[in-house]
């Protein structure tokens, strides 16, 4: 496939501004007949996914970008890192992972990028518009400005990403164009009651299901019957992001390009016809525990990052009880939700029920959980999902409110009435 560089493409490949841009550019055009691309386009923004320290190498890299004098082109947020850069000591962090961690983090904020530190970067001032062509890591993310939003990213891999946001280009392919924006296959919701949807247990199991079903194609779900909130479109975002490889979903109804299922086909027949039914719902959701005993370490929550609504939400649990002395309480947010919170007094509600706070990074980008904790509880599917394998642990998923019961009371707590269909049967 030919390429049709610009001049500017060629002034930036020439080094004429500078040596960092210079070897960005490099590497984007070597990644272009990756992407089935023969062009590049410009883009408006960029998140930044390759914080996530990784090792020696990683760190490395970012500091090669910045000692040439790397900046970037347009306004960059910055993913999660590997450290709570002032909480870590309070966990099993190694200092030399603290440490270049921190270099890894001080090497990309060098290049103007917007010290966010989160996964859930369109619940920031910086969220993109409607059409805007961007170019975003993280996987969530991603899944939120394709779907939720209606901007346009490719899935960038890590180190790609911060290329992308130095040159202010990326390839002219994929999700950034139209006519790969059509949804492919359909699944249609089928007896699941408005009390189920109205509640935000359900996204992540339906995030489970899409991710599943779809992998890498682009499903329409259709049948719903309430209008979800951003959180709850984030759970299923993560969700979908992590069992499958769903970078959009489009939502009958309620995503921009899917006010019609007509619309969100954009014309096409769809590859697939499926229902989704109270007993698929019972299913993945059971999928998303791996074990039956009640023994309980730790319970986590903000997996993408707790948003301060969410805090709204956990605070009236936490009144008057305190957690069970054999089970720790975590939280995972961004420094910025973090502040806010603390000027609400949340965070010392938090303390007060025995709760401890990590903002910055999450368990599953730092390694920070002691030995001894074996099982763990959440209300995030993308914890439940990545849990065993990336932790070792056992995990339980549950609703907000059984997160909190059960780290009041020691053990595994969870209220299945919400997961019964019409007859009563589980």
């Amino acid at each position: 496939m030919q390429q049709k560089l610009t001049d500017f493409d060629q002034a930036l490949l020439n080094g004429e501004f500078g040596p960092a841009a210079q070897m960005a550019m490099h590497i984007l055009v070597r990644m272009l007949p990756i992407f089935g691309a023969e062009r590049f386009l410009d883009i408006e923004g960029a998140h930044i996914d390759s914080t996530v320290y990784q090792g020696i190498a990683t760190m490395e890299y970012a500091e090669k970008l910045a000692s040439l004098g790397a900046k970037v082109r347009v306004p960059s947020t910055l993913n999660v890192s590997g450290v709570d850069e002032h909480g870590w000591r309070e966990w099993a962090v190694p200092p030399e992972h603290a440490q270049n961690a921190y270099r890894q983090m001080v090497a990309y904020q060098s290049m103007g990028c917007i010290p966010t530190w989160t996964c859930a970067p369109y619940q920031t001032e910086h969220r993109p518009t409607f059409g805007q062509q961007i170019a975003w890591g993280e996987s969530n993310a991603i899944s939120f400005a394709n779907s939720v939003i209606g901007a346009r990213t490719l899935r960038y891999p890590d180190l790609l990403d911060i290329c992308a946001a130095i040159a202010g280009r990326a390839p002219a392919a994929g999700l950034h164009l139209t006519e790969n924006r059509a949804g492919e296959i359909v699944l249609h919701l089928q007896n699941i009651s408005t009390s189920l949807q109205e509640n935000d247990a359900f996204y992540p199991v339906l995030g489970h299901i899409l991710g599943k079903i779809a992998g890498e194609r682009i499903p329409v779900i259709d049948g719903m019957s309430v209008q979800p909130n951003d959180d709850q479109l984030k759970a299923l975002c993560a969700a979908a992001a992590s069992s499958g490889a769903v970078a959009m979903f489009h939502m009958v109804g309620i995503t921009p390009e899917a006010p019609t299922l007509t619309d969100a086909l954009q014309q096409h027949k769809p590859l697939l016809i499926q229902k989704v039914t109270m007993d698929d719902v019972r299913s993945a959701r059971n999928e998303l525990s791996t074990t039956d005993d009640d023994k309980l370490d730790l319970v986590v929550l903000g997996s993408p990052h707790f948003s301060l609504a969410e805090f709204q939400k956990l605070m009236p649990l936490l009144s008057g009880c305190h957690r069970h002395e054999k089970t720790k309480f975590l939280v995972t947010t961004s420094r910025g939700v973090a502040m806010l919170a603390k000027k609400m007094h949340m965070l010392e509600k938090l303390q007060d029920f025995g709760g401890q706070l990590t903002v910055d990074t999450c368990i599953l980008t730092s390694p920070m959980l002691p030995g001894e904790i074996k099982t763990l509880m959440t209300n995030s599917a993308k914890f439940a999902y990545y849990a065993p394998g990336l932790l070792g642990t056992q995990v339980v998923y549950g609703s907000l409110e059984d997160c909190v019961n059960s780290a009041v009371a020691g053990r595994m707590v969870r209220d299945d009435s919400l997961w019964q269909d019409a007859k009563g049967a589980m």
